[in-house]
Order: structure tokens, then C-alpha cells, then sequence
């Protein structure tokens, strides 16, 4: 089985986008998006540095259009006219990488998404502002230890990315109180985010998000869709889109979307632009699957063996 995933803000590198642009089509379509999300997303993903693209306003229309793009050159892209080898038995999204999903899914549209995703990122950057916040990541360490010291110092696990990775949020004050007293044998890297994202610190943005939502109305996943909450494989659109709007200020259990994964006989993956996060957790608690990360159009070759793959019903049940 094949699952196609998303990755999550912080994925985003300055220039990501160049190379992608020199593939027909592409450029007029990101140019359209454009006027969805009120942002030149062609000038963030080529020109901008590392500080505009790490806004969190911009940062996540940016990385929903790009993951969308490399779908339509992959020709996974619902509604897109691009008809594709095969299909992927299973989508996931990291964060905001779920919204990504929800379009492979068939749940949104990719206008919708975008238009989703505009009210989101936005939502959060004025969320973040209210309090001095931020998170770090804790690498190593024995995960019951990890997340005992998190609560120690009234930190929350925002993301629990499994694979021996656990993503803390919270005032910087208390950060700074947990880098003085770490969990044994692990290894504490400060984030360059603009906020505690998926903590209580983000519940006014809920609010805004459940509001623009409303006006969206989902259909029900085409394909096995997988929830952050739990890593639940949910089968309803409508509920689908409670949890994407809930998930916003609770922390992501990428942990359990990987169990799922395996439990459902995942045998091969692939992440969408901006790849390389998401596979190279996947490398190391999914043994034995197949990983492709979208990173420039010269992986789309391999990503297209496993589509083929999948469509042929020679990686299990794609």
C-alpha cells in the first residue's frame, strides 16, 4: 500500500519553489492561487529569505500551494486533469499539511484548501502574538521521561512526531526553565517558529478557523484519510473538518498516523513538496518502507515507479 503524505510548517527553505516553475503549467496555476491567499506565492517560494517565509501567515498558504502543485506534477492532484499511473491507498498530513490531504482526499478542493488555509495561518500569526511563545524539539531521551519533564515545567507536546522526537510548546519562560532542566540522554533544538503552534496558546484562533469552515462544505474521503488527532482513518468529511479546525491549538500525534500506517500495511511513501521531515521519520520507525521525498522535479521520476507500483497492486493493497 501506498500513502502519500504532507509535511508541516518549518519544511519551507528559501528558493524551494525555483525549480518546480520550469515545469509547464505550474506557474500560471500558482499564480491563480495567488489571488485565493493574497500572497505572491511565486516570489515567497523563489526570492524571499528564511525570515519571510517563516511568517506563519505566509508560511502555510506557502506550503499548502507547493505540496498541491508537486500533486498536480505527480498527477495525484484531484480535479487537475492530470491522470496519474496509479493512486495512493492512504493521505496524511502533517499540521497544516492536512489541508494538503483533505484535497488528495477528495474532502476539499484545492481552492478551498487555500482559501482555508488563508484564515488559518493568519488566525495563528495573531495568536502568537498575544503571548511570547515558542517550542522546542527533543530528540532522544526515553519518551515517558520526555514527556514527565514537559509537564514538569507546564509545557505541552505539541507535536509527537514518534521516532524518538517530541516537539515542546510554551512561554518562553518556561522553555527556558525546561532547557535548564532536560530529560536525561536527550537533545534540545529551539524551533524558529513564531509561536507555540497546537497548544492551548493557539484556542483563539479555533474560533476564526471553525468560522471559515462553515462556509466550506466537505465531501467524504475517496481514499483512507488519516486524522492527527489519533491517527483514526476517518471516513466523513464533515467530521474530518471538526477535527482539522480542533487540531489547531492540540498537540499533532504523527506518532500514531505512522501506527496506523503500519497497521494498514503501508510498503511504500511519498512526501510531498517540500519533502525530506516526514520520510525521514518514517525511515526510522517505519522499517522496511519505500520513502520518496519530494524535494525538485528530479525525484518525481521515483515517485512515479511508486505510483506505478501501486497502481500494478505490486506494493500490497495500493
Amino acid at each position: 500500500m501506498l500513502v502519500i503524505v504532507a509535511p508541516g510548517q518549518g519544511a519551507q527553505t528559501p528558493g524551494f519553489l525555483t525549480p518546480w516553475l520550469e515545469i509547464p503549467g505550474l506557474a500560471d496555476r500558482l499564480s491563480a492561487w495567488s489571488e485565493i491567499v493574497g500572497l505572491d506565492l511565486i516570489a515567497y517560494g523563489t526570492t524571499a529569505d528564511a525570515d519571510e517565509i517563516r511568517d506563519t501567515a505566509v508560511a502555510q498558504p506557502l506550503l499548502v500551494a507547493a505540496g498541491l502543485v508537486a500533486a498536480e506534477a505527480l498527477g495525484v492532484l484531484p480535479g487537475s486533469g492530470a491522470a496519474g499511473p496509479g493512486g495512493p491507498g492512504m493521505v496524511a498530513g502533517h499540521s497544516v499539511g492536512e489541508l494538503t490531504a483533505a484535497v488528495l482526499a477528495g474532502v476539499l478542493s484545492a481552492e478551498q484548501a487555500l482559501t482555508l488555509v488563508r484564515e488559518r495561518g493568519r488566525a495563528m500569526a495573531e495568536a502568537a502574538a498575544i503571548t511570547e511563545t515558542g517550542m522546542v524539539a527533543v530528540l532522544g531521551g526515553i519518551e515517558e521521561d520526555v514527556l514527565a519533564a514537559i509537564d514538569k515545567q507546564g509545557l505541552t507536546p505539541a507535536n509527537i512526531n514518534g521516532a524518538g522526537q517530541v516537539v515542546a510548546g510554551g512561554t518562553l519562560e518556561r522553555l527556558e526553565a525546561f532547557k535548564a532542566e532536560p530529560p536525561a540522554r536527550a537533545r534540545l533544538i529551539p524551533l524558529s517558529v513564531a509561536g507555540a503552534f497546537h497548544t492551548a496558546h493557539m484556542a483563539p484562533a479555533v474560533d476564526r478557523m471553525r468560522e471559515a469552515a462553515a462556509s466550506l462544505p466537505p465531501r467524504d474521503p475517496s481514499v483512507a484519510l488519516l486524522s492527527n488527532a489519533d491517527g483514526a482513518v476517518i471516513t466523513s468529511g464533515t467530521a474530518f473538518m471538526g477535527r482539522l479546525v480542533d487540531q489547531v491549538a492540540n498537540p499533532v500525534r504523527w506518532d500514531a498516523c505512522m501506527a496506523t500506517m503500519a497497521e494498514r500495511g503501508a510498503t511504500a511513501m511519498i512526501e510531498l513538496l517540500p519533502g525530506g521531515t516526514l520520510t525521514g521519520l518514517a525511515k526510522r520507525a517505519l522499517r522496511g518502507v519505500t520513502a520518496v521525498a519530494l524535494k525538485t522535479p528530479d525525484d518525481l521520476d521515483s515517485a512515479r515507479e511508486l505510483l506505478e507500483r501501486s497502481g500494478s497492486g505490486t506494493t500490497g493493497e495500493g
